[in-house]
């Protein structure tokens, strides 16, 4: 079962009516596992072990969460009075009159002087918040892999619908290549014949027979499909892994694109040329899918 690294999924949860906690999870491909965590400054320390679960359950792809947390009722938060500074504040203020500045210190303007207030959390419950943090994720996790399955098997069907297209074309040039030396040999034969009628002499049928030996050296492909379909068949064993196995696709795929190359660049023949090129046309396509396996 293969799985894509395109990935989405997210969960909304309330506890004890106290905290509402939404997490998403998003991912496309990438060569490595990168991890983007975002969460409130204030849970920060929730960053660690949201990475340890995530690298316990996806192997590659950036991967970016947003974590959510809301108290319903909010009494984190309390405002202290810096007593001393407000006293200084107001003592230099005072001071001030003694230059005919007016005296008209009131609670409006010592509002307007900001740094007298300190905002103060109240201590957090780490290990209850990480609790609800790990549930919830729990099920963002779930909803976000089976996303992934669902896309990955989507390219499963059609990954190997072009194997099997490129399997049938391998096998045309199984048929097509002992053909084309065939077809070598009846000309070469008649064009020696010709010339040597001409000289009335008769073919000599060993240096025929040599020159087609020649050829078919040059333009036999028997090795290079026997190890293109070995390749087929060990990417479609591979593609029933439970395993991440995207890099080892990626491996396989560049031998088989070197090994229909060289088909190519022994080509004698327009047909075969032309199936070469679908195939070329087909490994591209799986290439491009499998950027996306994980």
């Amino acid at each position: 079962m293969i799985k894509s690294m395109t990935g989405f999924g997210r969960a909304e949860m309330t506890f004890d009516d106290l905290y509402e906690v939404k997490i998403q999870i998003k991912s496309v491909n990438h060569r490595y596992a990168d991890y983007t965590i975002k969460t409130p400054r204030i849970y920060s320390f929730l960053e660690e072990s949201i990475r340890a679960k995530l690298s316990q359950n996806i192997s590659r792809g950036k991967i970016e969460v947003y974590v959510s947390i809301n108290k319903i009722n909010d009494d984190s938060k309390e405002v202290k009075i810096n007593l001393p500074l407000a006293e200084s504040y107001i003592n230099n203020l005072r001071e001030l009159s003694d230059f005919g500045v007016k005296d008209d210190i009131s609670m409006s303007s010592m509002c307007s002087l900001s740094d007298i207030f300190e905002v103060q959390y109240k201590e957090i419950d780490e290990e209850a918040i990480l609790n609800m943090i790990n549930t919830a994720l729990d099920a963002a996790l779930e909803d976000f892999l089976n996303m992934r399955i669902n896309e990955g098997s989507r390219l499963n069907n059609s990954i190997l619908e072009h194997l099997n297209i490129l399997s049938s074309e391998v096998e045309k040039v199984e048929k097509l290549s002992p053909e084309t030396i065939t077809k070598y040999k009846e000309r070469l034969e008649k064009r020696l014949r010709d010339a040597l009628s001409e000289l009335e002499s008769g073919a000599d049928d060993s240096r025929i027979l040599t020159e087609v030996a020649i050829f078919s050296d040059k333009v036999a492909v028997d090795e290079e499909t026997v190890r293109l379909k070995s390749h087929i068949k060990e990417f479609k064993n591979a593609l029933n892994s439970s395993e991440p196995i995207g890099k080892k696709l990626d491996f396989i795929v560049q031998e088989m694109n070197r090994e229909t190359n060289t088909i190519g660049s022994k080509c004698n023949d327009i047909d075969l040329s032309k199936i070469v090129v679908e195939m070329k046309s087909l490994i591209e396509k799986i290439r491009e899918q499998i950027q996306n396996i994980e």
